[in-house]
């Protein structure tokens, strides 16, 4: 057929259309007419229509062949990678039991501890503030003062009530928009304030900073808002000492997260690919999924690039993240049906066997629903180690079925208690409920306390650990315990009072002060107490039982702050006017040794193998400290306070069995435990406190 041509014969366009023929092109644009011998005028136009044409029509329909041409050949693996399908890879795996976990091809992120400053003014001093000196700190002070229209702010910092202070936070991992924790503040260099007792810090904004070579400090994003009063050591000791005490302090609960942290998985440099980075999200959603707003499942674990996978933590584990991590680390990574009733099988021999069974049941923790008739079977053991996995295992698997044995060992057992207590907190049965009011009423303080962290965090509107209301500042709880009397202080997380007991009453005669205003006392033999404050110009005065409920809640009414009613309990236990005593920070600890007995039916001994359980300084973090090593001495704390067993009442202390060595029975050659995944990773501020980086230091 022949395109293009301007004029020409009709007639043989016509023949053209029928035969299909296409008429050879002449080298100067022009194509011959077989019935006039002619030529045709073709233009440059039309040249190109025709090799639009030739390429829609291809070589095939000419009988064009082209010449034969050999492609350049692809590396050896390149070539087989690309040969080889999926089916056949999972066809390696089809009958054996050392298939690939998620964990040996990733790592985790998103476990460090952001650090965050900033420059606030505390108020409400009692004359112990001064006015700072100059300075970047008061240059930056008095810009956000104006920003938020404070007028003549010079005048305010001159003020005796007030004082500069700068302030230094860690935002943990996993936090949540609208989560508290912990921030410390310290009166900076020169500065001649020398108090913050009793002083209140307004709100104000903690950045990110971090030092930059040849820059030095830089400030990043804002990450939080800080706020509330300030708790100060209240000991007795040398007068030098404790003027640099008076000087810092912490605000309990201060810091209030600004931004959602998540946890998320990065895929090794040599395994990286868009394949793998989906399959591995696919395995940790087809284990981990939940439903959102509208009822639609959703998988917790999501591929965002070729080598970053993010995770959401199940609601279940929130209060455990380390567990959760081992879990996901424990996934199979490419598994066939067949292969895993065959591991199945060999994990079920591991089970009862103390030394593996940590290993063998966080891996059937890791297939879920499927593994819970196995899990099941260790529960029978004759050997409490065997029944703690197990039944811990259950647990996070949303079974009731090992709630017993983890009551057992939070009782018997202080190695294990920590993890005991974390797994019941995560059950939604109302047996752990039951189980853990059980242990409000034990000798330990630490298994008191424990069980009462767990029950705060099952189910916030129940009448037993519903908040008295008295304070916006602290939280006040009145158990009625049939225990031995006790009363609880927190130094960490947020600030609260428990008494475990609640007919505990005050010894007469006293005299204790609640802050700078607050004074409580009474004469010989007096079944009431005078609780009264006493500012410039006015008094107040409040006659109340000796009912040490009661005197809390007058304090409170007055205006004490929980700083001033923690110094004031404090000195009423050092007078002996308190019938029980006072712990502070009574959480259970992790990183102690457990003596594996060689038979299940002896009693532990020295005689049998010893194993760390856990890392100290990296607990569950419902139970989260930042004491980390120092608690390996606290055993002396004990003798002091009269008790040489660590659960007869003492906060906090280490199993006295404790060997202070690191170098445990513990080789490579063991099977990994779920917490080794941490044993290398230092939290910052476990062991020793650091100092913020400024410019002015």
């Amino acid at each position: 057929m022949l395109f293009g041509s301007s004029r020409g014969c009709s007639r043989c366009r016509l023949v053209d259309r029928q035969s299909g023929t296409l008429w050879p092109t002449a080298f100067d644009g022009q194509a011959a007419c077989p019935h006039y011998g002619s030529r045709l005028s073709m233009k440059p136009s039309n040249g190109i229509a025709l090799l639009v044409c030739l390429s829609l029509i291809g070589c095939q329909g000419l009988n064009l062949r082209p010449s034969k041409f050999q492609f350049p050949r692809l590396p050896e693996w390149k070539s087989k990678l690309r040969s080889q399908s999926p089916d056949k890879q999972d066809n390696e795996f089809e009958t054996t039991i050392q298939v690939p976990m998620v964990g040996d091809y990733t790592t985790v992120a998103g476990l460090n501890l952001i650090n965050l400053q900033g420059i606030g003014l505390v108020t409400r001093l009692d004359g112990t503030g001064s006015d700072p000196p100059p300075s970047s700190f008061r240059t930056r002070l008095l810009a956000e003062m104006r920003r938020h229209g404070v007028t003549n702010p010079n005048e305010v910092l001159r003020s005796p009530s007030t004082a500069l202070v700068v302030i230094q936070a860690y935002l943990p991992p996993l936090v949540r928009r609208g989560d508290q924790f912990d921030i410390e503040v310290r009166v900076p260099g020169v500065d001649k304030t020398t108090s913050l007792n009793g002083g209140w810090l307004m709100a104000t904004e903690l950045s990110e900073h971090a030092v930059v070579p040849g820059r030095g400090p830089l400030k990043g994003h804002i990450y939080a808002k800080a706020k509330g009063p300030i708790l100060i050591s209240t000991g007795e000791g040398d007068r030098g000492l404790k003027a640099g005490v008076l000087r810092r302090g912490r605000v309990l609960g201060g810091g209030i997260s600004t931004k959602d942290r998540n946890l998320a998985l990065y895929l090794r440099n040599d395994f990286r690919s868009v394949r793998n980075s989906k399959r591995i999200a696919d395995r940790i959603g087809t284990r981990f999924s939940d439903y959102d707003r509208y009822g639609l499942k959703r998988p917790l674990a999501e591929a965002k690039t070729d080598q970053k996978i993010e995770l959401i933590v199940p609601l279940r584990y929130k209060d455990n993240y380390p567990r959760y991590l081992e879990v996901i680390r424990s996934i199979a990574f490419r598994e066939t049906d067949v292969a895993q009733r065959v591991r199945m099988q060999k994990l079920k021999q591991q089970l009862i066997v103390p030394e593996m069974s940590e290993r063998a049941s966080l891996r059937l923790e890791a297939i879920g629903l499927p593994a819970v008739p196995i899990l099941r079977t260790g529960l029978n053991s004759s050997s409490l180690e065997v029944r703690f996995q197990a039944a811990m295992a259950l647990t996070y698997l949303n079974e009731s079925d090992g709630l017993k044995v983890l009551a057992e060992t939070a009782r018997v057992e202080p190695s294990f208690r920590v993890f005991a207590l974390a797994a019941m907190a995560a059950s939604d049965d109302a047996e752990s409920n039951m189980l853990l009011r059980e242990l409000l009423n034990e000798r330990s303080a630490e298994t008191r306390y424990g069980a009462w962290r767990a029950l705060t965090t099952m189910e916030r509107h129940d009448p037993l650990v519903h908040d008295q209301g008295i304070s916006d500042e602290f939280q006040f709880h009145v158990l009625d315990t049939d225990g031995e009397p006790m009363i609880h202080l927190t130094n960490r997380k947020k600030a609260e009072i428990v008494l475990f007991g609640k007919d505990q009453r005050f010894h007469t005669p006293i005299t204790v002060r609640a802050g700078t205003h607050v004074l409580v006392n009474a004469p010989q033999g007096s079944d009431t107490l005078i609780v009264s404050r006493h500012d410039v110009g006015s008094d107040q005065r409040k006659i109340v039982s000796a009912r040490i409920a009661d005197v809390i809640r007058a304090a409170a009414e007055l205006g004490a702050t929980y700083p001033d009613i923690a110094q004031m309990l404090s000195q009423a236990d050092r007078q002996h006017n308190i019938p029980g005593g006072i712990q502070v920070d009574a959480v259970p600890q992790s990183g102690r040794t457990y003596y594996r007995p060689t038979d299940g039916n002896e009693p532990q001994s020295a005689s049998g193998r010893k194993t760390r359980v856990g890392r100290a300084g990296l607990a569950p973090n419902l139970f989260a400290s930042r004491r980390g090593k120092q608690n390996r001495n606290s055993s002396k704390s004990a003798q002091k306070f009269g008790e040489s067993n660590p659960d007869a009442g003492v906060a906090s202390h280490a199993d006295v069995r404790e060997d202070s060595s690191d170098d445990l029975n513990w080789t490579e050659d063991e099977p990994r435990k779920w917490y080794d995944f941490f044993r290398d990773w230092e939290w910052p501020l476990v062991g020793k406190q650091i100092e913020p980086v400024l410019e002015d230091e």
